[in-house]
Order: structure tokens, then C-alpha cells, then sequence
């Protein structure tokens, strides 16, 4: 019986080719579209979960907020004693470790190889117990035990040892410190949320040269330690985090839980569902996951209901052969059998060749999106089983319909030619057509917006300007600052440099409260205003223009204890003009000073961010409050300049390995997610409406095939190829026009939610949905029209020949 039904449904999908290749092409591109994306989601919900005990491990999160209980920062970091704290104070927490991260590059040393390494922390030696990777050399359990310990990936370790053993080998990081080699891990895989190359053991920052073990114990200010705790299996953690407020009025100060909170966050959801002011690495986003899983949907969708249009369509040149089986003794059973085995087989079919599609083209959706995707996560056994599925749950989906409504056929007016499609399947299908068309509308309507808010985001003025400037960490101590600043000077090499502790394009998460000077008191002012160490060069480096006042200067010896603020900050401090904030005492950090100079508004953060109270000041005091260095150069020969600062460089600190990076590509990097998210959904519009496209062609091309003897009586009654056109195509044209109407209220409501991730974003604009409209309606219309041109401009008599 089985292979009868095969027989037959073979037979029937080379008898009618043309609609046959259109189901499976169309079929084959959407699942193909489908894998891709089950891929991408597969491996998004996938973070984390290789470590053993990730369903019972929690982060703790740190948020402050003002005296009335707005919060203003919220760190997925804490400060460093909380973790001993928290494990001696909750006995049901089981294990606690930290991890903390050196900040940006690292340089090390091995005899005669000096290079700079990113991803380097510091970790507590039961760090293994949480985050699982197998180690090479080395005893995990004691690798980071010792002081001065570090333990590195294979691949770091080939390129500073080669072959030789590194273990007990002795490398010096940052200049300063020889740390011994205790072991070697593999690389943590792409679905995890931090990607260390160097473990280094969390024991040397007890030691005071590094940080010191009082600073450990009771430094309450610097949020950077990422804190973990391990739960029994099962464990409710409110009862913990009901207890947070009475612990930081306990540890941290009395009342102290007004201005700050501890909460948890559940390790596995950290990827998709944090979204805090600082993360170890950038997360993804469950919004992204929905938004192409939808997408993956409705482009299955739109192949399917192509087979069931065709195939509805196509029921005209098979009611004779129904008639025939139910004459014969076929039941109505057997034949939607028959019917649902063709569907599946085109199915199954469609897939063997969207798998190989997918495995091909792997490679070029990972260099296109710069994500790590694996074919082998198809082999996973329940995403296995469920592409074996596929086949039988797509196939009757979209072949059920159909098999229901041809198996319906009377025979006794099928054999006597009475047969007409009934006008309830021809609403039918128009219904389909509409839903196709809708979902491609949509998607252009989407791909225009993220377009527009992408490029709004490039070429909106921040305020000052990111063009031709070099940033780069600060070696230097201020001596050998001003030695590189004269030389740079005295080449011509620069047109201004300056330092600071942040640079544009960075996080602002630093504030340290701010009172105003009245009537000679203090009055606490209840704003966050965040704060950048910079110097004399930093204003006329960025081209920032002043609003009132003056930038530092080396000519007012006062200046160290001045401040210069932005006009969101005059205006919070109490001043409505930026003028009357000139000369007013503030006292910010614990340090009395004059405000100077206001600077315009600017855009230091991306536009995702709204521009924040900012205040900028000019210690004396540490080097290291200016960590970057920020260096305006002339654009017009910016390589041989570039390799003269370096070489200025070189001369100043051999030590540390010359590296930058320029500002406006740092911005860019900014908006990458969108820049992805933009020219996915640009390939996802064209593919849906070239599916939708592709049934249009095949249903028109068969209906004009059924009104080949009308279209012949016309043009001998006079009409001419334009009018047949028209009156081919308007029928079509409405149900586009129909979409449309349906689609664009959707569209707007859709990218109007999503817009609002930015603060600052465009303003919808009418045109884009009659823009959507229209290229629907030229797209159907030039689908239909070739079909339509070739019908009418056939002879006449050879279509009326047998009347």
C-alpha cells in the first residue's frame, strides 16, 4: 500500500514539473532559512549550560539609586567583600567565587617575545568548580592556589613556549610582575559568557603592591569583582535575597540599603536577559532570538501555503483522476492519503536538500554575522528527531487542506465535465495570497526602519568630533607623557592629545555625589552625576565647544581642583543658564572646587543611552586616574603618521607594545548588533518575497492557463494587450493592495516597540509604508505581468481552434 502511494506520488510530481520544482525551490529556501535559524537559536539558548552546576549557580548584581528611589546604575558586578561576607553570613550558600577582570590588554613577557593579550582575570581557585573547561597540564583544583599563579589556554601557551613545557616557567605581565605558569585549560567554548585566555590566581591581589588584602576587605566603591554562589539543587534564593537589606545595613553602613541593593541573577539567563551597566562580555538578546524565530516561521509559512495554493490550484487537471479512484472504489480516506504521501515526499525531499544548503553555506552566515554557529548543534538528539519530524509535520500541514478539498470531489460531475472550482476555495486562496504578501511587507517595512535608525545613529552629531582620532591606553607616567607629547609636538605628528580615565564610546558608570555651596554651607544635591578624570588636552582633542567659561588651562595653577560640567549637569545642579553656573562651588568626591567652564551636551555613550549628567575634572594627584590616551592626528597621511607615533612610542616605552584603535570605528562597533540585525533582515525580505513571488508566478501562470479561451475571444472582440494585462493582473493586484492594508498597522506597532530601545531614534515617517506598499504592488505586478503579456499576446486562433 505504502509503496503504491510512493509510486503514485512520484509519478504525479514529474507529470506536473513546473509547479512541482515551485513547491520544492520555494520549500527548500524556506527551510533552509528555517535551519539557519534554529541554528542561531539553538546556540543562543545554548550559553552556559555546558557548566555541571549552571541550574544552581546565581550572580549577584549590585543597583544604587537616588534618595527617593530612582535607580541610576546597576552593576552585574560587586564590590570585593561581599563574596566572604555573604558565605559566612548565609549557610545554605555552598561555595562562592569571584572573578575580576584586568583591565583591557595585558602585556606579557617571555624571553625575548613581548605581546599584548586581551582576556586576561583574576580568579579564585575553586574557579573551576563553577565554570567547566577541561584542563591539559596541571591540577585545576590547586592551579590558582599560590600567589603570582597563572594558568593559560593551549593556544597561548604555543605562542610563548612552542613546544616547549610551560608549567613552572616564569612570565612577566605588565611590566611589573612575574607570575609562574601552574597550568593549561582549553579555550572556553563560543556559547559561554566570558572567554578568559589567562587565569591568574585571585590570591596575588592580596598582596599590597597589586591591591592589598585590606582593600579586599573593606573597599565598598570598587563594584568590579563578578561574584558567584553556588545554591543547594532546588534552593529558593528569595529567602537569601529577602535578607540583602539588613545585611548591607550590617556590613556596609546603617541605612545604606536606601541607596543600594543586592539582588540575584539566575546564571543561565544571563546571556539572553542581562542587560546591566557593565558585563564581562557583550550578552545576546531574547528580543533578537523571538524577533528570527518569528521571521524563520513566516517564511516557512509563506512556502507552505505556495503548496497549498499550487496545489488547490492544480485540482482542475487531477479531478478526472479522483473521479476515476472514487468510481472505482477509492475512499475519501485512502485518497487524502494519497494526497497527504505527495506533500511529504515533496517535503522530505525539500529538507535533504535545505540540510545540504545549510552545512554549505555555514561558513558565510558565521563570517557575515561574526558568530561561532555549528552544524553539528543539529545533531543534538532532540533537535535531531525533530528535523526527522519535519518532513511529516510540514508536509501535512500544508498538504491537509488540500487533500481534504480535492478527496471532496463528486465524482458523477467530474466525469461529466460539470466540475467548477467552488468559490470557497478560491476565497481561500486568496486568503493565503494575503497572508504571504503581508508577512513580505512587514518585513520591508522592518528592514527600512532598522536602516533608517542605523544611519540616523551614524550621522547624528555627538557633540563633538570622532574623526581622526587615535585612542590607546596610558603607559606612560607623567614625565614620560609630557617626553611623547613634545615629540609629537615637535614632528608635527599631532594636532592635540590628551588623557582621561574614559574616552567616548565607553561606559560612564562612575559618580561619587555632589553638593552645592549655599550661603557657605553644603547642600546635598540629589542628582547622579557621573564623572571622567581629564586633562588640559582632552576639550580641544574632541572639538568639544563650550557653552559657557573656559576648558582647563596650564596658566591657572588652580585648575586641579576645578571642575568643567556639561549643560545637563549646570541644569540638575540648580542653574537654568549655563552662564550662571560659572563660578559656583561645588564640592563632587569629597573635593571643594569652582565650576569653570560648561561644555555643550555630547554623546560620550551610544545613542542607546540618554546623555547623562557629566562632570569633568583634572587631578594631580595619580597617573592612574588618566588610563587613556587620546591622540588627534592630520587624516590626510594618517599611515606614515600613525608609524611615527609609533616609533615616538617606542622610544619612550619599548616595554609596552605600540596599539591603538581610532574612535569613530569604536562608535561603529557600537551599533554592530543593528548593522547585523539590519542586513539579516534585508536577506530575510528579499527571500520571503521572492518565495511569495514564486507562487504568485506559478498560481497566475495557472490561472491564465484556465482563461486562455477568454483571453482569445477579447482580442477578437478588440482588446489590446494592455487591457488583457490589466484584467489579468487587477485581481491578484487587489489582494496586495489587501496586505497591505493589513500589514502596515502591524509594522508600525512592531518597529515603534522596537525603536524604543533607543533613547534617541527617528520618527516614523508615512512615507516608508507607502514606500512598502508599492514596491508589494510593482513586485506582484511584474510577477504577474509576464505571465500576462505572454497569454495576451498569443494568436487567438490557435486558443479558440477547438470551439
Amino acid at each position: 500500500m505504502i509503496r503504491n502511494y510512493l509510486r503514485s506520488a512520484i509519478r504525479n510530481i514529474t507529470r506536473h514539473k513546473f509547479i512541482s520544482f515551485i513547491n520544492i525551490f520555494g520549500l527548500t529556501i524556506g527551510l533552509t532559512c528555517c535551519l539557519l535559524i534554529v541554528v542561531y537559536v539553538i546556540n543562543e539558548l545554548s550559553y552556559d549550560k555546558f557548566n555541571a552546576n549552571a541550574d544552581n549557580i546565581y550572580r549577584v548584581t549590585r543597583s544604587f539609586n537616588t534618595p527617593d528611589g530612582v535607580e541610576t546604575l546597576h552593576l552585574g558586578a560587586v564590590a570585593p567583600p561581599f563574596a566572604p561576607l555573604l558565605k559566612n553570613e548565609f549557610s545554605d550558600i555552598k561555595k562562592v567565587t569571584r572573578v575580576f577582570p584586568s583591565s583591557g590588554s595585558l602585556v606579557i613577557r617571555y624571553k625575548d617575545k613581548l605581546l599584548t593579550e586581551n582576556g586576561a582575570y583574576f580568579a579564585d581557585e575553586n574557579f573551576f568548580d563553577f565554570f567547566n573547561t577541561p584542563t591539559t597540564k596541571g591540577d585545576a583544583r590547586s592551579a590558582l592556589t599560590e600567589p603570582f599563579s597563572v594558568m593559560m589556554t593551549d593556544e597561548l601557551v604555543r605562542r610563548y613556549f612552542g613546544n616547549e613545557d610551560p608549567i613552572n616557567k616564569v612570565v612577566r605581565l605588565g611590566n611589573e610582575f612575574n607570575f609562574k605558569v601552574t597550568g593549561i585549560f582549553k579555550p572556553f567554548p563560543a556559547n559561554s559568557q566570558l572567554h578568559p585566555t589567562m587565569l591568574l590566581s585571585f590570591n596575588t591581589l592580596k598582596n599590597p603592591a597589586v591591591y592589598g588584602q585590606k582593600q579586599l576587605e573593606t573597599n565598598w566603591g570598587n563594584n568590579s569583582f563578578f561574584t558567584y554562589l553556588l545554591f543547594p539543587k532546588g534552593y529558593n534564593v528569595d529567602r537569601v535575597a529577602a535578607q540583602f537589606p539588613a545585611f548591607i545595613d550590617k556590613y556596609v553602613g546603617t541605612h545604606e540599603s536606601k541607596n543600594s541593593k543586592l539582588s540575584f541573577q539566575k546564571f543561565l539567563s544571563i546571556h539572553l536577559h542581562s542587560h546591566l551597566d557593565d558585563e564581562l562580555e557583550q550578552n545576546g538578546d531574547i528580543k533578537r532570538v523571538l524577533i528570527f524565530s518569528a521571521i524563520a516561521l513566516f517564511i516557512l509559512l509563506i512556502a507552505c501555503i505556495n503548496y497549498m495554493n499550487l496545489s488547490t490550484a492544480r485540482s482542475v487537471l487531477r479531478a478526472r483522476e479522483i473521479g476515476i479512484r472514487k468510481v472505482i472504489g477509492a475512499q475519501q480516506k485512502e485518497i487524502i492519503t494519497q494526497f497527504l504521501s505527495e506533500s511529504v515526499l515533496i517535503t522530505t525531499f525539500s529538507l535533504i536538500l535545505a540540510l545540504g544548503i545549510t552545512y554549505a553555506v555555514m561558513p558565510l552566515v558565521n563570517t557575515f554575522s561574526g558568530l561561532s554557529l555549528s552544524f553539528d548543534l543539529l545533531y543534538q538528539p532532540k533537535v535531531a528527531v525533530a528535523i526527522v519530524a519535519m518532513p511529516f509535520v510540514i508536509g501535512i500541514i500544508s498538504g491537509i487542506y488540500p487533500a481534504i478539498f480535492m478527496s471532496s470531489f463528486k465524482p458523477v460531475k467530474v466525469l461529466k465535465g460539470l466540475f467548477k472550482v467552488g468559490s470557497g476555495n478560491i476565497s481561500f486562496r486568496k486568503v493565503l495570497v494575503v497572508i504571504q504578501f503581508s508577512i513580505s511587507i512587514i518585513l520591508i517595512v522592518a528592514t527600512t526602519i532598522v536602516f533608517q535608525q542605523l544611519r540616523y545613529m551614524q550621522q547624528k552629531s555627538l557633540g563633538f568630533n570622532k574623526d581622526h582620532i587615535l585612542t590607546m591606553r596610558n603607559p606612560f607616567d607623567p614625565n614620560q607623557f609630557e617626553l611623547f607629547k613634545n615629540e609629537l609636538t615637535r614632528q608635527g605628528l599631532a594636532k592635540d592629545i590628551a588623557r582621561s580615565s574614559r574616552i567616548p564610546s565607553g561606559r560612564l558608570l562612575d559618580d561619587q555625589g555632589v553638593s552645592v555651596v549655599q550661603a557657605g554651607a553644603l547642600k546635598m544635591v540629589n542628582a547622579d552625576i557621573k564623572f571622567i578624570n581629564a586633562d588640559y588636552g582632552f576639550v580641544p582633542t574632541y572639538g568639544m565647544k563650550m557653552a559657557a567659561g573656559r576648558s582647563f588651562s596650564k596658566d591657572y595653577a588652580t585648575d586641579s581642583s576645578s571642575f568643567i560640567v556639561n549643560t545637563s549637569a549646570a541644569k540638575i545642579l540648580g542653574w537654568d543658564t549655563a552662564e550662571k553656573a560659572i563660578g559656583k562651588e561645588i564640592n563632587y568626591g569629597g573635593t571643594n572646587g569652582k565650576i569653570i567652564g560648561v561644555v555643550n551636551d555630547f554623546h560620550f555613550e551610544s545613542l542607546h543611552q540618554k546623555i547623562i549628567p557629566l562632570l569633568m575634572r583634572m587631578p594631580s594627584f595619580a597617573n592612574n586616574n588618566y588610563n587613556r590616551l587620546s591622540i588627534k592626528i592630520n587624516g590626510a597621511h594618517a599611515a606614515q603618521i600613525i608609524n611615527a607615533i609609533g616609533q615616538s612610542w617606542k622610544k619612550i616605552q619599548p616595554e609596552v607594545p605600540f596599539e591603538y584603535a581610532f574612535l569613530d570605528e569604536k562608535f561603529q562597533q557600537l551599533y554592530n548588533s543593528e548593522q547585523q540585525q539590519g542586513s539579516l533582515f534585508t536577506i530575510f525580505s528579499f527571500i520571503a518575497i521572492f518565495i511569495a513571488c514564486l507562487g504568485l508566478f506559478g498560481l497566475s501562470a495557472f490561472t491564465i492557463t484556465q482563461r486562455v479561451k477568454e483571453i482569445g475571444v477579447r482580442k477578437v472582440l478588440g482588446a489590446s494587450i494592455p487591457q488583457i494585462v490589466t484584467e489579468l493582473s487587477k485581481d491578484f493586484l487587489k489582494l496586495v493592495l489587501i496586505a497591505s492594508v493589513i500589514a502596515l498597522p502591524v509594522a508600525w506597532y512592531a518597529m515603534n516597540k522596537w525603536l524604543l530601545d533607543f533613547a534617541f531614534r527617528i520618527n516614523i515617517q508615512w512615507w516608508v509604508f507607502v514606500m512598502a506598499g508599492i514596491i508589494a504592488v510593482v513586485i506582484a505586478f511584474v510577477t504577474i505581468s509576464f505571465q500576462s503579456i505572454k497569454a495576451a499576446s498569443a494568436n487567438p486562433v490557435k486558443s479558440l481552434r477547438s470551439e
